[in-house]
């Protein structure tokens, strides 16, 4: 079996110390996974220009043989995209990527720069990562929930969605996320909310939404 490496790819203002990303990487270490969970340049005020050279080179300091699973939350989740739309044979692809929570398209910020818009292209995608799964919270204030419901369609991957999730940052709680482990340590999907209580799981169409 090859050995795992875990990528973590934070948002705007970076993963506290509550932060289910920080949780996360400790759990993993616990498991003797190897996890990069890197500062992107000034995390305060993401921007494409230096955010996407330093996810490139995160990526390419895996070794070639690893499994590689990335975590991305937020404008890191928005970041990921961007590196997808432009991935070519000399960029690491990843085994399994999930896109936690990331900000409408449409969503603007004085301090962010180029993180939004960001492409939603399904064939790129695939390019990046074996797998890619999206998953969201209802209440975001920065996705509402019929913009998520596109995405998915336009990226053309299955979506969880944790009821009352937010943006599935710290102030909602998450923290602690036992699904996120597993998922990142098995595949295991659904992801379901912190007390492991069911969520829903849209098909590559809004008309695929079932409850599990």
């Amino acid at each position: 079996m090859s050995e795992m490496h875990v990528l973590l790819v934070h948002g705007m203002t970076g993963a506290g110390p509550w932060h289910w990303q920080q949780w996360l990487a400790g759990q993993l270490r616990d498991h003797d996974v190897e996890v990069h969970a890197p500062l992107l340049p000034d995390p305060d005020h993401p921007d494409l220009r230096r955010w996407l050279p330093a996810l490139r080179e995160e990526l390419a300091a895996v070794p070639p043989e690893a499994e590689l699973v990335v975590a991305a939350h937020s404008c890191g989740a928005a970041l990921w995209l961007h590196h997808a739309a432009g991935v070519g044979p000399e960029h690491r692809s990843a085994d399994r990527v999930l896109l936690v929570a990331p900000p409408d398209t449409e969503w603007d910020h004085p301090d962010s720069r180029d993180i939004t818009p960001y492409p939603a292209d399904a064939t790129s995608l695939r390019r990046a990562a074996g797998m890619t799964r999206l998953v969201v919270g209802t209440g975001d204030a920065y996705l509402p929930m019929h913009r998520a419901h596109a995405l998915a369609e336009d990226l053309q991957v299955e979506m969880d969605v944790i009821l009352d999730g937010g943006h599935l940052n710290t102030d909602a709680g998450y923290g602690p996320w036992p699904a996120i482990l597993r998922w990142t340590l098995y595949g295991t999907a659904p992801l379901h909310d912190r007390f492991n209580t069911d969520a829903y799981t849209a098909g590559r169409s809004q008309e695929q939404l079932r409850l599990v």
